[in-house]
């Protein structure tokens, strides 16, 4: 096992790949970016940032007017001496100076003392005392002390930063929650048990009170359903804000998702969904952060079993009791005795659940061969489109039976589903290091997903689950038979208030250096909590780095929601990021230009995800102009032309078959070039508002290429034309040259079945 680690390490650079032995017998795969992430043990010291400390040039040179001038090769031998001796470098620990800040000190120290031309007063006449034998090299302590604290500002402050970051009891952090006594409920069962039912109950019926959820499709669902009863709700989320009333006021039951909870309104009942989301190690702070800090008489929190012993701990903080309702699961649920081991065995009515995106396009293509119509549900899909998927196939009159689907369809979507197929048992996750591991199922998740099958109240009063390889069969009967992992510890996250109080003390610290120091001086209770994984954060923070941004605004563009895989959404992330710190209005029409509209109908799965990741954009604007609706103006416009997209991302999903054909054909029809140049050229007349210009279709113009970098803006026709100009310059050039090789004048002309002329035929066409 060490040796092949070993091996990893020496061959790959930036991963390594260590294997552990899961559970199951399954070996579990963990890829560990070799990023820097700091820890406790780590060198904290080399997170700081060293301040240059310059002379300053102004000052009159009294020393010199005092003692004389400093002769550079003695001082240099002097500092070399106080630097070497053992009782200065104890001294200087005793500090704060570990030996990396000493050394980097003493370096700063060294060359400010040999290249200034004027020295402080106080140090010129020291070193001229030492110089001249009057005085001692230990003498010089308190002026290297003196520049190692202005090279090193936190020696002086570290004792405020520790302070600072202490995270050890965050109930405190919610003074108007501990104000008041409340009482936690926790509805406590699996999916498919009436937990949540029961506690929206409870949630209608109060005079005011707040829903939260982990999806922006459970809280618009929560917002519909309190509506149609005719209890007025808001809904809240990242990207929207819609008013029960129609003169926009605000009701006084709000649905929302987990991060955007209030936590200084009061409230008579709150409803917290998925409480076991506390472990995510990306969100789990928004759950930590809702549990302690809401402001209501009753909390209900909804989630798994194994969380209770969690909430009952945390509880304890905070002086308050847990009453736990229990819950059994409504409709029968069976693990059935064999595999479907092949296509041909999908009935109507299944649900076959693959954890990575290619497997729902082999899938979906392969069940499509078979002449059986599927519906696609995966993550990355717009919240409609996903609706109108799931519709489609809960619809008993519509001809589509069969799902496939990413885990996405865990929570969030009612569905009528008659079996759940695992077509594997390995999902990638993210630990809480921030390694993503390649790792079986956990039992958390398999109930989640399998629970889906036989749902209360559809036509599948009962449900099964079984896998799509025989070998994953036993390995899924295990895990569905034991409870759900307990979970053992919540996520906290640092606030923008404690990163501004480092920045204050840290003036010339990166807002990602902030964090790191942040993290390693953090204190938490480890018997509770953890810090969530920052990663992301500190990704986005360290690409709008060199943007001009305040420190607050620099906080709340790193907290944007973005999939950083995706580059075209993180290049539209740094182009808002740039505009807004020019002050300048992020327009509709600036946005038109930068995204490629108006959109047409995808004919590949390419033109598929780059729809998705425009959508994402969208989104990315929306989330924005709830933040700084000063700059991004026009939500109304783009929510519109997100709404339209939405439809025809729906459109490409639907023929999603005859996308996965496009794009394994490597070369188009005529046709369908003609019609693709045509809609480019459509675009670009719209964004550029003038006329296009006539370029040679016979060699640049007609490529797919050519039509993604004229939609996206990032070629226009006179870059065309000079392209083009290059081309023809480049193949006349070479021509010339073939001719110049191949004909001599003094050569005899050739003969018409001369043997050379084999040769030279060869010869031109291997030019």
């Amino acid at each position: 096992m060490n040796i092949f680690t070993t091996l990893c390490a020496n061959k790959y650079r930036h991963y390594s790949t260590l294997i552990k032995y899961h559970r199951y017998g399954r070996p579990k795969f963990t890829s560990v970016v070799m990023q820097k992430r700091f820890k406790k043990d780590d060198n904290l010291s080399t997170l700081f940032v060293p301040v240059p400390v310059k002379p300053n040039p102004d000052d009159i040179n009294v020393g010199v007017e005092l003692t004389g001038r400093l002769n550079k090769g003695d001082l240099l031998k002097v500092l070399n001496r106080f630097y070497q001796k053992p009782e200065i470098k104890q001294l200087a620990l005793e500090n704060g100076l570990d030996n990396y800040l000493q050394h980097q000190a003493y370096i700063s120290f060294r060359r400010y003392c040999l290249e200034a031309n004027t020295l402080p007063v106080d140090l010129h006449v020291v070193i001229s005392d030492i110089l001249q034998g009057a005085g001692h090299v230990d003498d010089i302590l308190p002026y290297f002390l003196r520049h190692a604290k202005q090279m090193f500002p936190h020696l002086e402050c570290m004792d405020d930063l520790k302070k600072i970051s202490d995270l050890r009891s965050p109930a405190n952090w919610y003074p108007e929650a501990r104000a008041i006594n409340r009482k936690i409920i926790f509805h406590a069962g699996p999916t498919n048990s009436g937990k949540t039912y029961h506690a929206l109950e409870k949630y209608l019926s109060s005079n005011s009170g707040v829903y939260c959820g982990p999806l922006k499709l459970l809280a618009t669902e929560v917002y519909r359903k309190a509506n149609e009863r005719g209890t007025p709700c808001d809904l809240v989320t990242g990207e929207e804000r819609k008013f029960a009333d129609e003169k926009n006021e605000a009701s006084k039951h709000v649905s929302c998702t987990v991060e955007m909870a209030n936590v200084n309104t009061p409230y008579d009942i709150a409803v917290i969904d998925e409480i076991q989301m506390m472990k995510d190690p990306s969100r789990g702070w928004a759950w930590t952060r809702a549990l302690l800090g809401l402001v209501a008489n009753e909390i209900h929190i909804c989630g798994e079993e194994g969380a209770v012993d969690l909430v009952k701990g945390l509880m304890i903080t905070t002086g308050e009791d847990v009453q736990v309702c229990r819950y059994k699961r409504l409709t029968e649920l069976t693990v059935e005795n064999t595999a479907v081991c092949t296509l041909d065995n999908i009935m109507p009515g299944d649900c076959i659940v693959c954890f990575s995106k290619n497997d729902v396009y082999t899938v979906s293509r392969g069940i499509e061969s078979r002449g059986i119509e599927v519906a696609v549900i995966y993550g990355g899909l717009p919240p409609n489109t996903k609706l109108a998927q799931a519709q489609k196939f809960n619809d008993p009159k519509n001809s589509c039976s069969v799902l496939v689907a990413t885990d996405a369809i865990g929570m969030g979507l009612n569905l009528s589903i008659r079996r759940v197929i695992f077509y594997s048992l390995i999902k990638p996750t993210l630990n809480e290091k921030g390694e993503k591991e390649m790792d079986t199922i956990s039992v958390s998740q398999a109930l989640q997903i399998a629970g889906r099958a036989g749902r209360y109240g559809t036509q599948y009063e009962k449900g099964c689950v079984t896998t799509f390889k025989p070998q994953d069969l036993p390995t899924l009967r295990n895990i569905l038979s034991e409870k759900p992992e307990p979970i053992l510890k919540a996520g906290l996250h640092p606030t923008a208030d404690q990163i501004e109080l480092y920045a204050y003390h840290l003036p010339n610290s990166t807002l990602s250096n902030l964090v790191d120091i942040f993290i390693s001086l953090s204190t938490v209770d480890d018997s509770l909590y953890f810090m969530c994984n920052i990663e992301d954060f500190k990704f986005l923070a360290d690409m709008i780095q060199h943007v001009p941004l305040p420190l607050r605004a620099r906080y709340v563009f790193c907290c944007a929601p973005i999939n950083r895989k995706m580059p075209f959404v993180c290049t539209m992330f740094l182009k808002y990021a740039r505009q807004y710190s020019k002050n300048e209005s992020i327009t509709f029409d600036w946005l038109c230009k930068h995204i490629g509209w108006p959109f047409t109908i995808p004919k590949t799965i390419i033109d598929l995800v780059h729809l998705e990741a425009v959508f994402d954009v969208l989104d990315l604007y929306l989330w924005f102009s709830y933040r700084f609706s000063d700059l991004f103006l026009e939500a109304n416009l783009v929510r519109d032309m997100q709404s339209e997209l939405d439809d025809i991302i729906e459109q490409g999903v639907v023929q999603i078959t005859r996308l996965l054909k496009n794009s394994e054909s490597s070369s188009p029809s005529s046709d369908s070039i003609e019609e693709d140049f045509n809609v480019a050229r459509h675009k670009h007349n719209y964004l550029r508002g003038s006329d296009q210009r006539n370029f040679n279709k016979n060699h640049i113009g007609k490529g797919r290429l050519t039509e993604r970098l004229l939609a996206q803006g990032l070629l226009t026709p006179n870059m065309l034309d000079e392209l083009q100009k290059e081309w023809d310059k480049s193949k006349n050039k070479h021509e010339d040259h073939i001719e110049s090789d191949g004909d001599n004048d003094d050569d005899p002309p050739p003969q018409p079945n001369h043997p050379n002329n084999k040769k030279s035929r060869r010869r031109r066409r291997k030019y």
